[in-house]
């Protein structure tokens, strides 16, 4: 079935208010919904919108809704989790595939993903402690069997994802925070001795790992790259022919609660975000039931990350996993880790679908309480690598190494919609639909705008409202489309 977007962003000064009267500013009383203007940016298939100036609407009284007329109805006054921030991952890839081009197209992608006013806004990264299947080739910071960690050294990283890294930084001005994540320790710390399929860490090198990863964050710290939070392990009950490591429930349960949780308090790293899990939908209540109910562990865990991979080519994904882990855990944060479409082909890179996947995951994932929204790879090249065991896939930009220029994928311009207009420190509010095709989402801003996102998969133009208590904006959206509404 066609999926159609839309995004609301609506500075809504007044209404958003939990008091009564409308917000007074400087003063002033602040002009309420009914006096105003919206501006629509639209990006759609099959026209040359991209995230474009391209309506103006007004709001009007509208009493209570016959159920002839679609609405999507939004209170301002009803509030949940509060966001993070939005991000993607800085891989070896990505920087590999980044120094291959040109100086223009470098600035160029720069300013696409990290440029608040110009670009989309992000402001959290990911990277990859040691290799993982986007790296050129398998490496570790160590030399092999040294459990002093003496030879310690981070100059793999230095050659490119590190001068990627800060130039990211610098072009967010300094607002970009990093999630790092471990695919696996060096081969010599496990029991099948390699750093591909699987394989456990060895009981003996778990203090030794703890110490391994805190060593990684504190080099990349007096480095000038800020350590927002980190992963236990990415894909931890995934066996893959690239780099992996196996942590049952109850073992990344016990390796948080007496090892990697008391060595980051005891090196003062107790205020990064520690996420558990770093896996799929599928498993998620088990493991963070599994891991959260136990308390010595639960204090040093501030959250549950996951992956969309369980269910790519299904025609749902699991949001009622993500869900009650909220319900269950109100005090625990859900972060989308990494999600990307597999499978790499440069027939595809123009198809439409592969924005609306995304964006069908961001609406659902963040109305089952997740905070945080991460993508994979922010860069890689036209062959959907590099990748020393040849997964390739799809990232939202594409560089030709070829001709040093930049290849945008629709999911660019569909993750923008929500990253440029849904800023950290924003609170979701309610939003409810009477429409079963209309999927919504919506958030209140620090600055009091209102970022309302709405998902249509019918197959026609389609005209609802937008109803803030008692007020409601007319609104019709294209074929294939994602809009902005600001007022």
């Amino acid at each position: 079935m066609k999926r159609y977007i839309v995004i609301i962003a609506a500075a809504v000064l007044g209404a958003c208010q939990q008091s009564a009267g409308p917000k007074q500013e400087n003063g002033q009383t602040a002009t309420p919904v009914i006096n105003r203007k919206v501006t629509v940016y639209t990006t759609a298939d099959s026209t040359n919108f991209r995230i474009t100036a391209t309506d103006s609407l007004s709001f009007t009284d509208m009493a209570q809704p016959f159920e002839t007329q679609p609405c999507v109805f939004v209170d301002p006054d009803a509030a949940f989790q509060q966001f993070e921030g939005f991000g993607g991952a800085i891989t070896d890839a990505a920087a590999e595939t980044f120094a291959k081009l040109s100086a223009a197209a470098q600035q160029e992608l720069l300013t696409a993903y990290f440029d608040p006013a110009k670009g989309i806004g992000y402001t959290l990264g990911r990277t990859n402690i040691n290799s993982c299947d986007f790296s050129s080739g398998s490496y570790t910071y160590v030399k092999d069997h040294d459990s002093t960690l003496s030879t310690f050294s981070v100059a793999q990283d230095e050659q490119f994802k590190i001068p990627l890294i800060k130039k990211a930084i610098a072009a967010a001005n300094g607002k970009l925070s990093l999630l790092v994540s471990p695919w696996s320790p060096p081969a010599w710390m496990k029991d099948n001795n390699s750093m591909l399929q699987g394989g456990k860490l060895l009981p003996n090198y778990r203090q030794t790992w703890a110490d391994y990863v805190v060593k990684f964050i504190r080099t990349y710290e007096e480095k000038g790259m800020p350590v927002w939070g980190l992963t236990v392990q990415n894909e931890p009950m995934a066996k893959q022919r690239w780099e992996s490591c196996i942590f049952t429930a109850e073992e990344e349960r016990d390796y948080i609660k007496s090892f990697l949780g008391p060595t980051l308090a005891k090196n003062n790293l107790q205020s990064k975000k520690l996420i558990a899990w770093d896996h799929n939908r599928d498993l998620i209540f088990q493991r963070a039931s599994t891991i959260l109910e136990d308390k010595e562990a639960a204090k040093y865990v501030w959250g549950i990350g996951f992956h969309w991979y369980e269910t790519w080519t299904g025609s749902t994904m699991q949001f009622d996993n993500l869900r009650l882990v909220s319900q269950a855990f109100p005090d625990k944060h859900l972060v989308f880790t990494e999600g990307c479409k597999e499978k790499f082909n440069i027939d595809s890179v123009n198809n439409w679908s592969l924005g609306e996947r995304y964006a069908h995951s961001i609406i659902n994932d963040f109305n089952s309480g997740t905070v945080a929204w991460i993508d994979w790879n922010i860069l890689l090249d036209e062959q959907g690598g590099p990748n020393h065991v040849g997964n390739y896939c799809f990232a939202p930009l594409h560089g030709d190494t070829k001709t040093g220029k930049l290849i945008y994928t629709n999911a660019y311009w569909y993750i923008g919609h929500f990253s440029k207009f849904i800023r950290p420190g924003a609170q979701r509010i309610a939003a409810s639909s009477s429409r079963s095709f209309l999927e919504a989402t919506a958030f209140r801003n620090t600055d009091s705008s209102i970022v309302v996102v709405v998902m249509n998969p019918t197959a026609q133009r389609l005209p609802f409202h937008l109803w803030i208590k008692g007020k409601a904006a007319e609104v019709a959206s294209l074929p294939h489309a994602i809009m902005t509404l600001v007022l």
